[in-house]
C-alpha cells in the first residue's frame, strides 16, 4: 500500500475517524455523542504531535507526510465536522430564511477559511524545518484546533443561556474563528501548563456534556 505506516500516524487517523462518525451523529441530530467526538479528536490532535517527535529515525518524506496528513485530517476534524456541527445546531429549529443564509454562510467561509490557514501552514512548516529545524514556538494564526474546546464549551453552556440567542452564537462563532483562523496574529504554542490548562477546561465540559445527557 501507499504512504508510510508507523505509530506516530495512528492518533491522528484516530482522530479523523472520529470526526466522521461525529459527523455522521450530526447529520441523525445525535448532537451530544457528536461533541464528545469534537472532543476526542482534539485529544488525539494534542498528543499526535508529541508522540511523533518520539521517532528520531523518520525520514525527510516521512517528516512530510506527516504534515500533510496532518494537515489533511485537521480541515476534516476541524474544519468541515465543526462547519456541519454549527449549521446544524444552528437551523435545527427552521427559526427562519434569514438565519438559515446566515448559518450556511459562515459554515462555508469558516471551512474556506481553516483550509487556507492549513495550507499556509504546510507551506511555512516545511520551509521553517529546512532552514531551523526543532519544534515550532508559536502559530500564525489561531489554530483550527481551538474549535474542539470552544465548540463543546458553547454547547455546553447552552442550557442556561437563552435559547433564542443560541442559533445566533453559533453562527457569530463560526464568522469570528473563521476570521481569526487567517488574521496573522502571533499565537504562542501551548506548553505543559497550557495543556495542562486545557485539560482541565476539557474534563470540565466532559462534566457538563454527561450532565445534560444524564440529567
Amino acid at each position: 500500500m501507499i504512504g508510510f505506516f508507523n505509530y506516530t500516524v495512528i492518533l491522528t487517523y484516530i482522530s479523523l475517524l472520529m470526526s466522521v462518525q461525529g459527523i455522521y451523529f450530526t447529520l441523525e441530530g445525535e448532537l451530544l455523542p457528536a461533541m464528545f467526538c469534537l472532543l476526542g479528536s482534539g485529544v488525539c490532535d494534542m498528543f499526535d504531535g508529541m508522540i511523533a517527535r518520539t521517532r528520531k529515525q523518520s525520514t525527510a518524506e516521512e517528516k512530510r507526510f506527516g504534515i500533510q496528513i496532518d494537515s489533511l485530517c485537521d480541515i476534516i476534524c476541524f474544519g468541515v465536522f465543526p462547519a456541519v456541527l454549527g449549521v446544524r445546531i444552528a437551523t435545527g429549529d427552521a427559526l427562519g430564511i434569514p438565519l438559515q443564509v446566515a448559518a450556511g454562510i459562515s459554515g462555508g467561509l469558516f471551512v474556506l477559511c481553516a483550509l487556507i490557514r492549513l495550507a499556509y501552514f504546510n507551506v511555512t512548516e516545511e520551509t521553517r524545518q529546512s532552514v531551523e529545524g526543532g519544534n515550532r514556538k508559536a502559530y500564525a494564526g489561531v489554530p483550527v484546533t481551538t474549535v474542539a474546546l470552544v465548540f463543546p464549551l458553547i454547547y455546553a453552556l447552552s442550557p442556561f443561556l437563552h435559547t433564542g440567542v443560541m442559533p445566533w452564537m453559533y453562527v457569530a462563532f463560526l464568522l469570528i474563528s473563521a476570521i481569526a483562523f487567517v488574521t496573522p496574529v502571533r499565537v504562542p504554542k501551548p506548553g505543559t501548563v497550557g495543556k495542562c490548562v486545557m485539560g482541565v477546561i476539557g474534563c470540565g465540559e466532559v462534566g457538563l456534556l454527561l450532565y445534560q445527557l444524564l440529567g
